[in-house]
């Protein structure tokens, strides 16, 4: 199955461009949860420019009464500070069903590259041992074509979250096969090593299904950025029902396929 995780990051950019509550993340999450979104993410932030750690408590305690998987994103390397207890502080407190780390600097607009296992692969580990202590499920964020994806499990990440920001500019120039091609094949080493993938970065309705048909098994798409900017015009809950039609239709052409199987990570 294909899950269809709703990134709010950015209706806390529009709450807090003008101060106050409005919009409120907390009732676009309920949104997004009746339109049938199976989960909700939130990538808090040292420096609280959209989602805030209150927001990650509300709307952890929102999927734990609805019954759907809160994902929290997030560089476990940033150190505490003013207003952020840290990722791990934070999990602790919330215990979302799984995290993603990413490895991003304070200063990145957006997460734009995946971990260097060779670099950072002795620190990850206890890292990801104390994340999975608390019962999450750990995701980590890397880069389509890395050749080295396989490390993931070597520090005892469960998942792996392909970036696909490239192969949503690639899509976008009318160019998408070779990205495609690279997608599924770091996808499959990634399988054989024992994890489990999810996908992530400037996906949107046009480019999704193309890449769930050509991108074995993914597990879970989160998407913001597209997803909030489509329902300024068709609305939240439509185009969520949107989104949900497309990972639908690549779940069920993932149980027609009697040649797919599931990998050994949860």
């Amino acid at each position: 199955m294909t899950s269809l995780s709703v990134n709010l990051n950015k209706i806390a950019v529009l709450r807090n461009s003008r101060g106050g509550s409005e919009p409120d993340v907390l009732a676009a999450g309920v949104a997004c949860i009746d339109a049938g979104a199976h989960g909700l993410t939130v990538h808090p932030r040292p420096d609280a420019r959209h989602i805030r750690s209150a927001d990650v408590h509300a709307l952890g305690a929102l999927c734990a009464a609805r019954g759907v998987e809160f994902n929290v994103e997030g560089n476990p390397f940033a150190p505490p500070r003013s207003g952020y207890p840290g990722l791990l502080a934070l999990c602790e407190a919330v215990r979302p069903a799984q995290v993603t780390l990413v490895p991003d600097s304070d200063g990145q607009l957006t997460s734009d590259h995946g971990f260097d296992f060779a670099r950072d692969g002795a620190a990850l580990h206890p890292l990801v041992a104390a994340f999975k202590a608390l019962g999450c499920r750990v995701s980590v964020f890397v880069d389509v074509g890395d050749p080295t994806v396989a490390q993931a499990a070597a520090v005892g990440a469960d998942r792996v979250e392909l970036y696909t920001g490239p192969y949503a500019e690639a899509f976008a120039a009318g160019n998408p096969e070779a990205a495609l091609r690279a997608a599924a094949g770091t996808a499959r080493l990634a399988q054989s090593a024992g994890l489990q993938v999810n996908a992530g970065h400037d996906l949107n309705q046009a480019n999704l299904g193309p890449f769930l048909a050509a991108v074995p098994q993914v597990r879970e798409v989160s998407i913001g950025h597209a997803l909030i900017g489509e329902a300024l015009y068709a609305g939240l809950d439509a185009t969520v029902r949107a989104y949900r039609r497309i990972v639908d239709t690549a779940t069920a052409a993932w149980a027609a396929d009697p040649g797919c199987a599931g990998s050994s990570r949860g």
